[in-house]
């Protein structure tokens, strides 16, 4: 027979191995950084899908003498030509698609649209006039550039309604590496949660207003991405905080690992129940393991006013069931009640059903 000491030094490997495996899986998640959409729409996604922030750019003034007319950037907010007759809007920087990776010697592709539309109502989709600005990340080739802030290498008028712009400035480091094409939303197609693999404003982190309410026991997700990459989406992960007093469950296509793509989004169904009664939010950190890169994160908040009793809410549907059998009941008696059969302490019986439900 062994000893007590046996047993002991034979379970404790075991046990050490849990214990191990549970910190290093809470470590990873707390230590995993969401790639998150920059705080305004003045940033691209490179050749090799890194984010590049110009967010401290917006505003910048670039300007070029031409002959007879300059060209003025406020980047990231519009394009305009200047001349003795007065300014020309060349169009407005107000779209998040608008500022894509270049090719060739160009890193960055910027589109303004809307302009000025005297004379060019019917150019470029109605759009009025519009720019492109080429950005090139270091100096001009002509070595226009003096400074560390860069300026406009050269422009090309195509016509009266279009102009095309070169740019140099030392471009902001690269970030990290989202997951183009990824989204996570409410609805098949709609993706308020993650988008073109960026977690959305308001679920980066915790936020109060962003919470789900205490009765609303289920929320579901929908998952989407290209098919081509949908086999490198890993099966996702939850880490809750506090780790005590709110029950999370997955469960769905999503919860599995299966392969998501935009015709057929894998569903992530997110069951939880309040265990004990909370003053501020829980938080549900999702994290979506994507292979070759960065993780998708996002946080999910849930409001606990009062513990939620699986029995209690049983025998509440029920009472739901009762009352509305009562009521066809009540009604059934009174259609009765034009009938001969229809008795007196009947009538009586109903009404007093009636009124012990109101």
């Amino acid at each position: 027979m062994q000893s007590q000491r046996d047993l002991l030094v034979e379970s404790a490997p075991c046990s050490c191995i849990v214990i191990i495996v549970t910190v290093v899986v809470a470590q990873v998640l707390v230590g995993v950084s969401s790639v998150a959409v920059p705080s305004s729409n003045c940033y691209a996604l490179d050749n090799s899908s890194r984010i590049v922030d110009f967010s401290s750019w917006i505003g910048h003034f670039f300007e070029y003498e031409g002959k007879d007319t300059d060209v003025v950037i406020r980047f990231c907010k519009d394009v305009e030509t200047r001349s003795q007759t007065g300014y020309v809007d060349f169009g407005q920087f107000n779209n998040f698609n608008h500022f894509v990776a270049g090719s060739g010697g160009v890193d960055f592709v910027q589109g303004y649209y809307n302009g000025d539309l005297l004379n060019c109502e019917q150019s470029y989709d109605k759009l009025g006039r519009t720019a492109q600005v080429n950005i090139i990340c270091g100096s001009c080739s002509n070595g226009q550039c003096k400074g560390e802030l860069g300026c406009i290498c050269n422009v090309t008028q195509e016509s009266s309604c279009s102009v095309f712009v070169e740019l140099a400035i030392p471009c902001e480091k690269p970030g990290p590496r989202a997951f183009e094409g990824f989204t996570v939303g409410f609805h098949p197609r709609s993706w308020e949660i993650v988008y073109n693999g960026m977690t959305q404003l308001g679920y980066e982190k915790s936020h109060h207003e962003f919470s789900f309410a205490t009765e609303q026991t289920q929320v579901t997700l929908y998952m989407t991405a290209i098919a081509s990459l949908s086999t490198l989406v890993r099966k996702p992960m939850i880490q809750i905080l506090p780790e005590k007093g709110l029950k999370v469950t997955l469960s769905g296509s999503g919860a599995t690992g299966s392969p998501p793509t935009t015709l057929t989004p894998t569903l992530l169904n997110v069951e939880w129940t309040c265990q004990e009664a909370r003053d501020t939010p829980y938080e549900v950190n999702v994290t979506i393991p994507i292979e070759g890169y960065e993780p998708i994160q996002f946080f999910l908040t849930k409001i606990c006013e009062h513990r939620q009793d699986q029995r209690g809410r049983f025998y509440k549907r029920m009472g739901y069931l009762w009352n509305h059998i009562l009521h066809i009941h009540c009604y059934v008696n009174s259609v009765l009640c034009w009938g001969d059969s229809f008795t007196k302490h009947a009538w009586n019986a109903c009404m007093g059903l009636m009124h012990c439900q109101a």
